[in-house]
């Protein structure tokens, strides 16, 4: 038998993309439908490689030990694949149990994760996004079959459809009588002698998606938002993985977000502090009226209620939170001098003047002997 990867033509580093486009060149150049039915068994020596190198546990147990490692054999694993069988065995309702039956070519999808940008506009109010990403998806060409069209899997004729082989193994315990998966069909009872020429076999292809989620109000950076059924599809069609979007938020120039509270900052006079004014805010939710009593003190907070962030799968909305520093001039001229003495006046306003400080214990005995 050649090695798999001499009949693929390809260097034993190679990568699955490499491994998939030579099976996919060679498989045109032998399949019968083109080469006539002395390719035949070229075809499925093709197929089998492709099958083994395409799988990356199996490709690693070739790797290990050969072909034999494929069937269950002692090969490169020593006497310990011999014990495993053994222990297996008994673990199965004792020696010469049935098998629970060939092993389903069809499994589920992998689950994908995938991130997406959003705005404090789009995490206020939710969004419809697109999120682009590679992915499996069925073959428009077998359907998930995984046979060219007008072919379908064969019954083994080794295991006879079983998906296992009865082998008789030396060891301590004597001539022991174990299940192994069956060589010809790597235990899932059939064979493919046509594999679809465009999915290679796999009943799935690769391919780039677009889809429209939306983004619901109160989603922040960190949040995962699972998609059921939009992953990948399993191999021979198998069902879909979940698609998990994980959210990034993009820091807003304005406003900073504490949970679902929106807080910003405005410096104002201080006379308009003291005699207080109107002016508008611009918000998420437009120009908004904020009002600045008089008297209004550094540091006050203003809160505007049901301004902020929608919460996440409840109804209502976080508050604005406006923060309020007083300017104080660093210098006068002789004008505004006059004015701010004439009100500290008006408002009986001195100037503070610094206290002395107390004299301590050890400063009153001191002015007690040497004053």
């Amino acid at each position: 038998m050649r090695d798999y990867y001499e009949v693929l033509g390809v260097a034993r580093d190679a990568s699955q993309d490499e491994i998939k486009k030579a099976y996919r060149k060679l498989a045109r150049q032998l399949h019968p439908d083109y080469a006539g039915p002395d390719s035949e068994e070229a075809f499925k020596e093709l197929s089998v490689a492709y099958e083994t190198l395409s799988d990356p546990e199996k490709r690693r147990m070739y790797d290990v030990g050969g072909p034999d490692a494929l069937r269950g054999g002692a090969g490169a694993a020593g006497d310990f694949g011999a014990f495993s069988d053994i222990f297996q065995a008994m673990f199965n309702g004792g020696f010469g149990a049935s098998s629970q039956g060939p092993a389903s070519r069809v499994r589920r999808g992998k689950d994908k994760q995938v991130a997406v940008d959003i705005t404090l506009e789009d995490a206020a109010f939710g969004a419809a996004k697109e999120v682009v990403f590679d992915t499996h998806v069925l073959c428009d060409t077998c359907h998930g079959s995984m046979c060219q069209p007008g072919t379908a899997p064969e019954q083994c004729a080794t295991c006879h459809g079983s998906g296992f082989v009865m082998q008789i193994q030396n060891s301590l315990f004597g001539r022991m009588q174990t299940q192994a998966p069956c060589p010809a069909c790597q235990g899932y009872g059939n064979t493919i002698p046509s594999p679809c020429v465009e999915c290679s076999g796999a009943g799935r292809v690769r391919t780039r998606r677009t889809l429209s989620i939306n983004i619901p109000a109160g989603a922040s950076e960190g949040t995962q938002i699972r998609v059921s059924g939009e992953a990948e599809v399993g191999p021979g069609g198998g069902p879909s993985g979940d698609l998990y979007l994980l959210i990034r938020e993009k820091k807003h120039p304005v406003f900073d977000r504490r949970g679902d509270d929106l807080h910003t900052w405005i410096t104002i006079p201080m006379t308009t502090a003291a005699l207080g004014t109107e002016f508008e805010l611009e918000t998420l939710d437009g120009k908004k009226s904020v009002t600045i009593n008089p008297g209004t003190q550094p540091n006050d907070d203003i809160v505007l209620e049901r301004l902020g962030v929608g919460h996440l799968q409840r109804s209502g909305r976080g508050s604005m939170h406006v923060h309020v520093d007083v300017e104080i001039p660093k210098k006068l001229d002789d004008a505004s001098r006059d004015l701010l003495e004439q009100l500290a006046k008006v408002r009986g306003e001195v100037r503070v003047e610094p206290h002395r400080q107390q004299a301590s214990f050890f400063d009153k005995i001191r002015d007690t002997f040497m004053g």
